[in-house]
């Protein structure tokens, strides 16, 4: 006898299989968003992109990303990393790489004119530096050049036709950020403004539920953005106050450094041979081997125009140092000359404090116009207090009065009853001492209560 088979003993048979979606092709939708890049050349360029590939065009970790989510709420940032920049400065959520910038919320309309301004200012850096192109050309021609002599060349190249001297580009973004998001600030803090003088003013005039309601609107907004413009103050002032922080910001010298480094390692393998300095050794070395560096680069200008501009930023990074040590591959040295930053930072660090400064004499106003507004109930409610005295003390005069009034109404046998002894005249003068007394009292009780309180 042949015994049971395994299908029999399946609970699924007969029964059409579920069929479930494909893992990856459902994770692959998920955290992709558009991103708008601009060039260094100012051209524009919309790209689908998730979190992995920002990660590794930028470099930057998942926790720095999270900054810029727009589902979830952050404070403003302001972030550098070692190839980039995090910017979440109010509507402003873009990355800054030493070449391009990924602009986030690039559909939203509040950030549409400073996409535009953005433009404007990379186009003006980018026509600004492009002459210095040939300029590095020429000068990486040059073969018998001092140290001293080379790095002085270098500074006047990076400087503009009219002698302005050109910021990196990333410092240009980061600029177009600061400046839009601040001046975002400022117009909201002075339409504030403009709403919140006639508001306390007509409150002060006539106290009723309208005005109470408009000035609590008003002065919720001006604690919102107080709120704001503190944390952009307080982020500009942490890099301040590190010199660290602000010497990660320089993505093009490291670019340009580390371009140099990869140049003159791929020349020196077919034709020279140079020895890196070790140690802390002093400038003489420093400007020897950097000089070997230019030579050998100077053999291979025919690999285009962009290495030879990175060649001039890197001995312009190099010049910066306080005592010329070499510098790490991430870009960081013992002593940089952050001056430039620290020079953009501090302008914008004012114009926000000037802001703040004027948040905080609303905040006063309303704060002042709040006590006034409570004296004035206070004052009312002492009159009503005294109006509610008064009355009490009438009260307390007239129930003396009715007593008398009760006494006659009881059925008693007096003199003043009868009308063969006492008549309607005593009567008369009864009711008539009745309320002089009873108003006696009343007046002698109100001031005796005023003169104990002017002896208080």
């Amino acid at each position: 006898m042949r015994g049971p088979r395994p299908e029999d003993f399946d609970s699924n048979a007969g029964h059409p299989t579920p069929t479930f979606p494909a893992g990856g092709s459902r994770k692959k939708g998920m955290g992709v968003r558009t991103w708008l890049v601009l060039c260094s050349s100012g051209k524009e360029q919309a790209t689908e992109a998730g979190k992995h590939t920002i990660m590794r065009r930028t470099g930057l970790p998942a926790r720095d990303l999270r900054i810029l989510d727009p589902l979830l709420s952050y404070p403003s940032t302001v972030l550098g990393r070692e190839r980039a920049i995090v910017i979440n400065l109010e509507h402003i959520k873009a990355i800054i790489t030493g070449q391009e910038v990924l602009i986030l919320n690039s559909k939203d309309p509040s950030v549409a004119p400073f996409i535009e301004e953005l433009q404007r200012r990379i186009r003006c850096h980018h026509h600004a530096t492009k002459p210095q192109v040939g300029a590095a050309q020429g000068e990486a021609g040059t073969s018998q050049l001092s140290g001293e002599e080379a790095r002085k060349d270098k500074k006047q190249s990076l400087g503009n036709q009219d002698g302005s001297k050109v910021l990196p580009f990333e410092f240009v973004a980061l600029e177009a950020c600061l400046e839009a998001a601040i001046t975002s600030l400022e117009s909201e803090a002075v339409r504030l403004e403009l709403e919140a003088h006639p508001a306390l003013d007509k409150l002060t005039i006539k106290i009723n539920t309208l005005n109470l309601e408009r000035v609590r609107q008003i002065k919720s907004r001006l604690v919102a953005i107080t709120g704001r413009v503190q944390k952009v103050r307080d982020e500009l002032e942490k890099l301040l106050n590190d010199d660290e922080d602000m010497a990660e910001m320089y993505l093009t010298d490291k670019l340009a450094q580390k371009q140099l480094e990869n140049s003159t390692a791929s020349s020196t393998s077919d034709t020279v041979v140079v020895d890196l300095p070790e140690g802390d050794e002093d400038d003489r070395h420093v400007a020897d081997y950097f000089e070997h560096a230019t030579l050998v680069s100077s053999e291979s200008c025919h690999r285009g125009s962009d290495a030879h501009n990175l060649l001039m930023r890197a001995h312009s990074a190099l010049s910066r140092n306080s005592r010329g040590t070499s510098s790490t591959r991430s870009g960081m040295t013992n002593k940089l000359n952050v001056q430039e930053l620290e020079m953009l930072l501090e302008a914008y660090f004012v114009q926000i404090d000037g802001i703040l400064n004027k948040l905080s004499t609303l905040t006063e106003y309303v704060d002042d116009t709040e006590d006034y507004i409570n004296i004035m109930l206070d004052d009312k409610q002492n009159n009503l207090l005294q109006m509610g005295v008064m009355l009490t003390t009438a009260g307390l005069v007239m129930s003396l009065f009715i007593a008398v009034a009760g006494v006659f109404g009881m059925n008693i046998n007096i003199e003043l009853f009868n009308d063969e002894v006492a008549g309607p005249g005593k009567f008369m003068w009864t009711v008539v001492g009745g309320t002089a007394g009873s108003l006696f009292l009343y007046f002698g009780a109100i001031g005796w209560y005023k003169h104990s309180r002017l002896l208080e």
